[in-house]
């Protein structure tokens, strides 16, 4: 495992740029050295070391465990970071996690960010993606964007996905926990699969 690391590590300071280093250092109040690899280039960095070199799924547990654990710091220029772990060896048990805790917990601190990264993810071609426009409201509470919720709700709302029908169903489950009548009149009115439905009233039905 160290000689697989070290691959990265030779990579990550391949890419090293002083100048930008050195801005990145003085943003954060020369509290931290740097590389000076910004966003983007890193995402790509990592892409290609876990495409070459798949973890166990621990390493990535580990890693979403960091993620979240100082997910008080990342700022909106760690969004296509995130994306990138959402489209790596995506699976609902680190999809979701990142979906309404990480993705999530950014667009709630910047909600002028919802409409673009929500759009972006919504129209996809990867469903995770998708399920992540789906997800990323799950505990916004009160703060619920609800014509957002069911309009991005209906664009999928005819998927054959299960994943999808089973996000569908959930973001309403939760959201039926604030606006329990709301969501009954969605569901009510609007050609949902069934298994969106049967997920959307369990809360109100037990």
């Amino acid at each position: 495992m160290n000689d697989t690391l070290n691959v990265l590590i030779q990579r990550l300071e391949a890419s090293k740029d002083p100048i930008t280093a050195k801005a990145m250092s003085a943003y954060m109040r020369d509290q931290f050295p740097f590389l000076g690899i910004k966003t983007p280039l890193r995402s790509e960095i990592i892409k290609e070391f876990l495409a070459l070199h798949p973890p166990e799924r621990e390493y990535q547990y580990t890693a979403l465990d960091i993620l979240l654990k100082i997910r008080r710091k990342l700022e909106p220029q760690d969004l296509p970071l995130i994306e990138g772990f959402i489209t790596s060896r995506s699976w609902w048990d680190t999809v979701d996690l990142l979906a309404s805790n990480a993705a999530g917990f950014l667009l709630h601190k910047f909600p002028q960010l919802q409409a673009e990264y929500g759009e972006k993810w919504l129209q996809s071609d990867n469903m995770w993606l998708n399920r992540t426009a789906l997800l990323f409201q799950l505990h916004y509470k009160q703060d619920t964007n609800e014509a957002l919720l069911y309009r991005y709700i209906l664009t999928h709302a005819e998927s054959p996905e299960f994943f999808i029908q089973k996000a569908i169903g959930w973001a309403l489950r939760e959201y039926s926990k604030i606006n329990p009548a709301s969501v009954k009149n969605f569901i009510e009115k609007e050609n949902l699969k069934p298994l969106s439905k049967r997920e959307g009233l369990k809360w109100m039905n037990k």
